[in-house]
């Protein structure tokens, strides 16, 4: 499966990526609102989760790349963890490399994989969350136009210790 965008695409993860992704989540500002750099294990197990996740369930956050074929990160919408504190749901999420800041992928990938979810999927609701610092994040929930749920706010122990916090946002089709 493989979405379009007048720049970007979206497309399920090759072993190829392993090395890219990698770069990415050791990136320390790229990584600062979770906690930091992940270790090359750590980012190998996230990978194949996602992997996985697609197999099970034909949506996951999806390597996002420019039409030219150069790696920008990943962006895609994904079921919960059984264990989520705000039961089961499905959320997007995006993540990109340094120097595809600033230049609209996110919102462009984002927008794709919400608009796949809400089609072939049929969901009713997504969910969106990101630190209270992570600003960047939360000016493209704006411009996706998703509406912010402070009543479902929820904090979790990070996997490299101490609490995060995630405001939560909500998406719904058209």
């Amino acid at each position: 499966m493989i979405i379009d965008t007048p720049r970007t695409r979206l497309r399920p993860w090759r072993d190829a990526d392993r090395e890219a992704f990698a770069a990415m989540t050791a990136d320390p500002e790229v990584m600062l609102d979770l906690g930091g750099p992940m270790s090359r294990v750590t980012s190998d197990a996230k990978l194949d989760r996602y992997i996985a996740t697609f197999h099970r369930h034909g949506v996951c956050r999806m390597a996002v790349e420019s039409r030219d074929g150069a790696f920008l990160g990943y962006a895609g919408v994904m079921p919960s963890s059984e264990d989520h504190p705000l039961g089961p749901h499905f959320d997007i999420g995006w993540r990109l490399t340094r120097s595809a800041w600033g230049h609209s992928y996110a919102t462009e990938a984002a927008r794709a994989a919400l608009d796949d979810a809400f089609t072939r999927l049929g969901l009713k609701k997504v969910l969106s969350y990101t630190a209270p610092d992570n600003f960047r994040s939360q000016r493209v929930m704006e411009r996706l136009g998703l509406q912010r749920d402070p009543a479902r706010d929820f904090t979790v122990d990070h996997d490299g210790g101490g609490a995060w916090r995630g405001l939560v946002w909500v998406a719904r089709p058209a």
